[in-house]
């Protein structure tokens, strides 16, 4: 299993693919908005995304966006 992190604190702006998704390498799974920007997150590792936050939460440096099981 592999975590996708939080790069910066910000809020999650949008999730791009739904919960349970398969996704592939450099695909962007959500939008964090800090400082009036938006940054992408994109996955370094294929798998179904498990989103373990909510649109819309604030969340910190290093913190846990999502699973890929």
């Amino acid at each position: 299993m592999n975590i996708v992190t939080a790069e910066m604190s910000a809020t999650v702006w949008k999730f791009t693919v739904p919960d349970g998704t398969e996704v592939a390498v450099g695909d962007t799974i959500a939008i964090l908005e800090s400082m009036k920007m938006e940054i992408p997150v994109e996955v370094t590792a294929a798998g179904a995304v498990r989103f373990k936050v909510t649109e819309g939460s604030e969340i910190a440096e290093g913190a846990v966006i999502a699973e890929l099981i």
